[in-house]
This record gives structure tokens, sequence and C-alpha cells, in this order.
């Protein structure tokens, strides 16, 4: 058994820059989703979100860099898909990531920095909604909210999606120090990686 307190009390903990990068790190892991939903039904930008992306990693160790963010938000926001415009399931995920990113960044801009640690639960919400659309079939039966909650906490999908962001959590968490050289190793690993939280890879 771990003696380390929970998930979230642990996220709290962590200081100011460490908390962005752990939230720019799951915004990255997301983009494939939007990427993909963009290249088949032909909605959006991904490079807006590419290009934030870009610099939030970036301002991780550039201390001079300085960009408009209220420039950045309004394009995120004219780059997300309503749902109601789609019938493709795919608009969820993408809602989602630019959401994310969204939310980042105007919790970095307002300073809240609850916004910031909230990209946590809106990355595992995307995974547990993931995991309802594609069960529909073994849940349409089950009224029991419980059980639904249970059966998407358990699925193969939703336990690594905990394992990494537990993972990512220990690695920044015991970075004695946030320098250029782990911010950009970070980066590499989850671009190398190629993978989505929901398993989208445009390597594919």
């Amino acid at each position: 058994m771990s003696n380390k307190p929970g998930f979230f009390k642990r996220l709290k903990a962590l200081s100011l820059p460490q908390k962005q990068l752990f939230a720019t790190a799951l915004c990255q892991r997301m983009l494939p989703n939007y990427a993909l939903f963009s290249e088949v039904c032909e909605f959006g930008e991904p490079k807006v979100l590419s290009t934030v992306l870009d610099l939030l990693w970036q301002s991780q160790y550039d201390k001079k860099l300085k960009f408009n963010y209220d420039i950045h938000l309004q394009r995120l926001d004219e780059n997300t898909p309503e749902p109601a415009d789609f019938e493709a399931y795919g608009v969820y995920p993408a809602m989602d990531a630019a959401v994310a990113l969204s939310t980042l960044l105007g919790g970095i801009q307002a300073k809240i920095e609850e916004d910031i640690t909230n990209v946590s639960k809106l990355s595992s919400s995307t995974v547990a909604n993931y995991i309802e659309a594609i069960s529909i079939e073994e849940l349409e039966d089950v009224m029991n909210e419980d059980v639904v909650e249970e059966f998407v906490f358990n699925h193969p999908v939703m336990q690594e999606e905990k394992h990494l962001q537990g993972m990512l959590l220990d690695v920044i968490e015991e970075a004695t120090k946030i320098t250029p050289e782990f911010i950009k190793e970070l980066r590499k690993e989850i671009i190398d990686a190629g993978v989505s939280n929901i398993g989208i890879s445009l390597q594919q």
C-alpha cells in the first residue's frame, strides 16, 4: 500500500508551474482526438490548438515569451465544435480537447489554479463518456448508476487513463527542478507516444 495522500490532494499541492506542466501534458495527449475529428468531419483548424500547445510548452521555460491570451482564447472558441451540429460521436472528444485548452489558458490568464487542475477531470470525463458510448449494448439494460460507474471505472481504457495521470504526477512531483530539458523531454515522450486518452492515433 502507498503512503502517499490521494491523487487530487497531491495535484493541488503542486506549485503553479508544475500544475501548468501537468495540464499542458494532458492537453497535448488529447490533441489527436481533435485532429482526427477535424479531418473526418472537415471542421476547424487543428493548427490553432497545436499553436497554443507550442506556446504553453515554451512558456514553461522561456519566461520572456509573451502571447495574447484573448486572441488565442477567441481562436479556440471559434474552433470548438458544437455537438448539435454533428452526428459523429467524435465531436465530443474533439470538443473536450478544445475546452480543456481553453480552460487551461483561461486559468493561467486569470491565475485560477483550480481551472488548471480541472484539466485532469476533463480528460477523465472524455474517457468515461467514450467508454459509455462504446459499451452502449452492455449497459442499455443497466438502470443502476452505481453499476455503470463501477463498470466505467474498471474498464481498461479508464485504468490506462488513471495509470498515465498517476505516472505523470509522479514524474512532475519528483522533479526537484523543472528544467528546459525536462520539459522538452516530457513533451517529446507524449508526442512520440502518439496515442490520445481514448486510444486515437494519427499514425494508424
